[in-house]
């Protein structure tokens, strides 16, 4: 399921995870956050009373996509079972602020840091996984001198 290429994708891409939950209307929610990929997990860390956090709960199935939002599209995405991690909230928070912000002492990562409600770690675990690749029949409209930036390593 995650096969070597898009564990190194996951790794060493540095940008938010979406995730889907499905709220108490039936409706589905998408929204951003930051991710580390461990062990066949992904980890990502909220306030322990984000809405985020209710809606797992009362529903554990959840979507995930990491994907860049400049050509040439291409990414993961899949279905995931959630945990809540209490315990390993203030660990994950701290990695993923090293993560994204390359340490602990930006005003950013203080304030999130400092803040009175606890955080949780949500530990997804993949269910199922897909990856895209859209560089070759985007290659007319990107370009062969699409800044290497933008050319995000491909799953």
């Amino acid at each position: 399921m995650i096969t070597p290429e898009i564990a190194r994708y996951l790794t060493d891409i540095h940008i938010p995870l979406r995730l889907a939950c499905v709220t108490t209307a039936g409706w589905p929610l998408v929204l951003s956050l930051w991710f580390l990929y461990e062990d066949g997990h992904l980890y990502c860390a909220t306030p322990e009373t984000a809405t985020t956090v209710a809606l797992l709960r009362a529903e554990p199935r959840c979507g995930f996509e990491v994907a860049a939002d400049t050509p040439p599209y291409c990414g993961v995405r899949g279905r995931a079972e959630a945990t809540i991690l209490p315990e390993r909230g203030d660990e994950v928070l701290g990695r993923l602020l090293r993560r994204y912000l390359g340490g602990l002492d930006s005003p950013l990562a203080r304030r999130l840091r400092e803040r009175e409600t606890p955080e949780v770690a949500l530990q997804l675990r993949p269910v199922s996984v897909t990856t895209w690749d859209f560089r070759g029949r985007m290659r007319d409209s990107v370009g062969e001198s699409a800044p290497a930036a933008e050319v995000k390593l491909c799953p």
